[in-house]
Order: structure tokens, then sequence, then C-alpha cells
């Protein structure tokens, strides 16, 4: 099979691997975390405060713990998901943005009605596996306890599985904490992945104070953590790629290492959705050639180390649903889940640089997500036979249309939703619509014919009354960093 595109051998990952040890073992990762630092000391690790040098035996012990793979269940059984191996990945639709995007190119600041609107999308989609914090930043709700109100409302109005709060130690307590209620106790979530979080280094090689406090949160718990970082080609990282792939594994491994030193087998993703910055505007360039190209070597990377992916989705820096916006998504996500990637956030809806989310832009999406699917369903499945029969027998010259193989077999064929499948004139007789137009056309229907997934009133009470006390009676969540 020919692939131009470049697929880095054996060598080449392992020129990354070997650069990006000299860079730990030399200069080492700041976690600025003086637990951290010392529990990294306890285990035999040179440290200089909170700055952590490894070497090789480090990095390969802790990857001798990790799982290639997992199943992540939801409150829904039939809703679990595989994220790791051949064929297990999952579509998470866009995070952090503050605004909504109109179609014309308007903005207006994104609210809680719209972080449920999404939990809506997320319940009625047949290709976003799973959601939850952060899908929009609510501006009117108090940011202190956001996450809370956040966590309730996917919690109960969906019941795939979680991605949970992550913008510090406690707001990943409180999602664990709320994950125990629904799945019967922290014992139980230790050998069971319930909720997924990502933490972010700080690129270049460092860690917040507040992301090391989620993987060790995570970790402790067992619960799956996707270290992942943002590097900025140019600004927090190297302009040039190879250089910038060493920053980003060094920074990655570092994170890994931290995981299995807390609980040895828990289940740890390698992640990253770095690009390089505009220099012209100074813009995180997400859409770019570049970032595509960035991306294929992270799911390289993560499959030489034998890690499941997470990568960007459906990236686009356009303003609004249009060809550019759908050009560099699709590019992006279909890159991405044929180079194997498992986690793919920002699958659905991500625009304007992460800035801002677009309701049309998520169903466009969950329209390439479908797509992409389809073109990795097998052509010939395996252990079928080749029906060379009716081959001959329709002959030369002959028709398929009225045959009966087509009638029994059309329906498999795909079929969009939104895209134009119609000829000019149909076209125009049904009002010649843009495609951003169809998706606004079906956008209220979608919300409108939404469901609320059954719940047990009583687990629902107690979520609630969780919420309630952390956020009126100011009680901290009962492990927070124990």
């Amino acid at each position: 099979m020919i692939d131009r595109m470049q697929r880095l051998s054996f060598q080449d990952l392992t020129r990354i691997h070997d650069a990006s040890m000299n860079v730990l073992r030399h200069t080492g990762i700041d976690f600025n975390h003086e637990r951290i630092a010392g529990l990294f000391k306890s285990r035999g690790f040179k440290t200089d405060g909170t700055r952590v040098y490894f070497e090789e035996t480090d990095i390969y012990r802790a990857l001798s713990t990790t799982v290639p793979s997992f199943t992540l269940h939801a409150r829904n059984p039939a809703r679990n998901v595989t994220i790791g191996g051949p064929d297990g990945f999952v579509f998470i639709p866009t995070g952090g943005a503050t605004y909504i995007a109109g179609t014309d190119g308007t903005q207006r600041p994104a609210t809680f009605d719209d972080f449920k609107a999404c939990c809506k999308l997320v319940q009625t989609s047949d290709q976003v596996d799973m959601g939850g914090y952060l899908m929009v930043q609510p501006t009117d709700l108090p940011w202190e306890t956001a996450n809370l109100d956040m966590m309730l409302a996917y919690m109960t109005l969906c019941d795939k599985p979680v991605f949970g709060a992550s913008g510090s130690g406690q707001e990943a307590a409180d999602a664990l904490e709320m994950a125990a209620i629904i799945f019967g106790g922290r014992e139980k979530m230790l050998d069971m992945p319930v909720v997924a979080a990502v933490a972010n280094t700080l690129s270049p090689l460092r860690f917040s104070k507040e992301e090391g406090d989620v993987i060790l949160q995570m970790a402790g718990w067992r619960q799956p953590v996707v270290i992942s970082n943002m590097i900025l080609a140019g600004v927090s990282g190297p302009v040039s790629l190879p250089e910038l792939l060493v920053l980003e594994n060094a920074e990655v491994l570092a994170g890994v290492v931290l995981t299995q030193l807390v609980s040895p087998g828990a289940p740890v993703l390698y992640g990253s959705s770095s690009a390089p910055i505009d220099m012209r505007t100074m813009v995180s360039a997400v859409g770019t050639s570049e970032a595509v190209k960035i991306a294929s070597a992270t799911a390289q990377m993560a499959g030489f180390y034998k890690l499941p992916c997470r990568a960007g989705g459906s990236l686009t820096d356009a303003h609004l649903p249009d060809a550019q916006a759908l050009a560099e998504g699709t590019l992006m996500l279909s890159t991405v889940v044929r180079n194997g990637a498992h986690f793919i956030y920002h699958a659905c809806g991500q625009m304007g640089s992460y800035i801002s989310m677009g309701y049309e832009k998520w169903l466009l999406d969950e329209e390439i997500c479908r797509m992409v699917r389809n073109i990795l369903t097998p052509m010939i499945p395996a252990g079928e036979t080749i029906d060379t029969d009716l081959v001959n027998q329709v002959g030369i010259g002959g028709q398929y249309l009225t045959h009966p193989s087509t009638f029994q077999k059309f329906r498999n064929l795909s079929a969009s939703r939104l895209f134009n499948r119609k000829d000019y004139s149909r076209w125009q007789k049904s009002g010649a619509m843009r495609v951003e137009d169809q998706a606004y056309k079906a956008l209220g229907p979608r919300l409108e014919n939404y469901e609320k997934p059954p719940i047990d009133p009583g687990l629902e009470h107690a979520l609630t009354a969780y919420v309630t006390a952390r956020k009126f009676n100011h009680q901290p969540a009962a492990r927070f960093l124990d």
C-alpha cells in the first residue's frame, strides 16, 4: 500500500525518544509541586527543589505497568466504550470555548443553557461517544463552582461516559466523588474506569501545581488521565518540528511516569494538540498542515510506547462554518483517526482556534465523523466470499438497478443527513440551501426531540445534594488529595 504521508520509521521514533531522554536527564521537568517532587525523590529520582530528572530506566519501568487499552464505563452499560487498541477510538466534542459562533460570523458569550444544549447534543448523537466538563465555558456561572453545575448537568442529562473536570485538583476530586455516587463508591471505581480527565503540561518542561494535583487525584483513584500539551511552535516550543516533538515527548513521558508512581497500572493516555503560531497574527494556527503533521507524529509516538493516544479532532481557525472550517477540520480528524489516535477531543463544534463553539459546525462535524467511520469499514469483510455469480449473471451490457441484490443491499450505502445529494433542479426546488443552513434547520428539531435518559431519583438527589453541599456549605471533596 502506498501512503505518501510520512510514516516515521522505528529509527525515526527511536531518535525522538533518545533526544527526549537527553532532555529529561540533563534538564528535567519542573512540577512546581513539593509533594510530587518528594514522591519522586522517595523513589530514587534525582531532584532539585521541584525539578525532577529522569533516566531511561525510569521511563521503561513506568511503561511496563501501563495498559494499552481499557473500557470506560457509562451510567448506561450499553454506552460503555473501549479506548485503545487497533479499533478502540472515541469522538468527544469540543471544550473550553467562551463564545458561541453564529453562521453569519457573529459571536456571543456562552451560557449555562448552551452547556445544557451541548449535553442534549451528546445524548442524541450517534457519533459523539462521551462528553462532560467545559464543552463551553458558561459565562453566567460563578467560576469558583461552575464545574459542579456542569458535572451535575452532564451526569443527569446524559448516560454516556464522563469527561471529568480538570481545572484543578479540587475540580477533579469533585468529579470523582460524584462518579462514586453513581458507580457505588471509590472501592468499586479502583477496578473500573468511569471518568477520564486531561492534565495539561505548562510548556516548556513544566507542570503547574494545579495540573499536578489533577494527576494525583485521577491516578490515585485509578481513573484514566490524559497527559497532554499544547506547545505553540515559535513561542513555547521550537519552530522546527523534530525538536518540538522531542519537547512534547519529554513532557508527556514525565507525566506518564508520575501516574505510574502514584498507582501502577492506572490507565494513562499520551496526548498533544500542539500547533504553530501564525507569526503575523500571533494566533495558534490549529488548522495548518503543520498541526496535522504534529498530530500524526504524536499518534505514532504513542504507538511506539504502546499507549492510547489523545489527539485533536475537527480543528479549525475559521470563525464560521464555511469551507475553511470543514476543510481544516476534515483534514485533521481523518488524519488522526487513520493514524491510530484513540481519544479524539474537539471532534465536533470547535471554531476560531478554540475561542468559540458553533452548533451548526457541531452537526456538520458529526457528518464528517460518520463518513470517517464508514471509510474505516472493511470493503471485504473477513470470511465473506466475493459473489462472482452475480457479475456473471448480469453479464455484458446488463444493468443492476432492478436486480434483487440491489434491493437487498442498497440501504447499506452511506446516506448523508445534511450534505446535498440532490440534482440541481431538485436542490433549487427544495430551497437551494447552503449546508450550514441545513444544519441550522436541523438543530431545532434535534434539541426539541431530546429525551432525558432514565436515572434513579435517589441517585439524582444524591448528586444534587453533593453539589449543594459543596457550593453553599463550602465543604471540600471528602478525599481531596488524601
